[in-house]
């Protein structure tokens, strides 16, 4: 086996008494390191992550399906992984970067250490190298494909890695919801005072979502993503969410259409994340793909409803095409629409809403395992939207027509 060159500043003797890595990126950059996780080879979009806590929440979480992440914080894996915290079945990465992984775990409610896990679930990882050398040159260059490299594959001759990573497809045009959703209707029910059913279609959804709507009085049907306008109907649902996932808007028309009918029932509709972009385009807005995206708990954003500024978890690596100034006219005939919210890091379109139906959305996580909290507030926002919308109906208590 072809032992490669060093970058990472580790001694000789550490790298010759494990087993060596490489991440290979699209345009030639290599990193050695060693091997983290399970062994082999992996190839997706790297990118990074600027959270200093909740990796596990990271891993699980279904949008980051096709996605190398690169943890920008050098100690990872001291709370080791326990089935609590976990978003999802399973770990989602498609590799995972690390600069400096414990040794040792140390929290009380670890059943494994995270090295365990992603060995479990199979996923490839690379330690000890420069992540912030790596995070500066994808910030300058912007997220490109890579490889993670070990086993017997980190003898491989560089130009064939290389090779390797480019034939890999690109993140755009990728439709990755089948991937990542459930096969099978499933419902959790509602706690506290009831609304009524929920649909949310599972683009990549997460737990704590899920646990945030069945709080607010909804009985959570999860459908899977290739489900029908008859499908939602037939649940006689009181609203429609549509969850975070990966993968490029553009290439979901299904979605985008499905949508489209569900506005024009006038049911109550909430977006998260790719929910956002799948909106805005369903409104006739189009989409784009950022640089190197926003990831990590830690992205201030305004809210021009309150005029706060909250800080809130992000992981997107598309957004929406919008006008910022002021209501404007949807090209798609569902009357006037706002950007409700906005990055204050690069003026990203990170929230929209519709003035004239009941429909909203947000570029963010406000469920946010592992935290912050601050744009928890939207999932109340939603039940008095749906609550709203229901009084004013024909015949119900509170509406018009009852009154008079």
């Amino acid at each position: 086996m072809t032992r490669l060159p060093t970058t990472t500043g580790l001694s000789t003797r550490e790298l010759l008494t494990t087993d060596p890595a490489v991440l290979v990126l699209e345009d030639g950059t290599r990193y050695t390191g060693r091997a983290y996780g399970a062994r082999g080879t992996t190839l997706g979009e790297v990118v990074f992550s600027t959270g200093m806590t909740g990796y596990q929440e990271t891993l699980t979480d279904p949008s980051y399906a096709g996605q190398i992440v690169l943890q920008t914080a050098p100690h990872i894996g001291n709370t080791g992984m326990n089935s609590e915290d976990v978003e999802s079945r399973r770990i989602w990465v498609a590799g995972y970067i690390v600069r400096d992984p414990a040794r040792v775990v140390s929290n009380w409610r670890s059943e494994q250490s995270l090295d365990e896990a992603l060995d479990a679930d199979g996923i490839v990882g690379i330690s000890g190298i420069d992540t912030r050398a790596v995070t500066r040159h994808i910030r300058s260059a912007g997220s490109m494909r890579g490889g993670i490299f070990s086993g017997d594959a980190a003898g491989w001759d560089a130009d064939e890695q290389l090779h390797v990573v480019r034939e890999a497809p690109e993140m755009t045009g990728q439709n990755l919801s089948s991937t990542v959703s459930v096969a099978a209707v499933q419902v959790t029910p509602a706690r506290g005072e009831r609304l009524g059913n929920l649909a949310v279609l599972d683009l990549g959804v997460k737990q704590a979502t899920i646990e945030n709507l069945a709080d607010r009085g909804f009985d959570v049907h999860v459908l899977p993503q290739n489900a029908t306008i008859d499908d939602i109907r037939a649940i006689d649902p009181v609203a429609v969410f549509y969850s975070n996932g990966p993968g490029d808007p553009a290439a979901s028309a299904d979605h985008v259409e499905l949508l489209r009918a569900v506005l024009d029932d006038r049911l109550p509709f909430f977006g998260i994340c790719f929910g956002n972009q799948l909106l805005g385009r369903a409104l006739g807005l189009d989409t784009y793909k950022l640089p190197f995206g926003h990831r990590g708990i830690n992205q201030p954003v305004l809210d021009k409803v309150t005029g706060r500024v909250e800080i809130t978890a992000h992981n997107h690596g598309f957004a929406v095409e919008a006008p910022l100034d002021g209501p404007f006219d949807s090209p798609h005939g569902y009357g006037r629409v706002e950007v409700s919210h906005v990055g204050l890091n690069d003026q990203v379109v990170e929230g929209l809403r519709a003035l004239d139906i009941p429909a909203f959305s947000v570029q963010y996580h406000p469920e946010a395992a592992a935290g912050p909290h601050d744009a928890n507030y939207l999932f109340d926002r939603f039940r008095d939207m749906v609550r709203a919308h229901h009084d004013s109906r024909p015949g119900t208590a509170n509406s018009q027509e009852s009154n008079d």
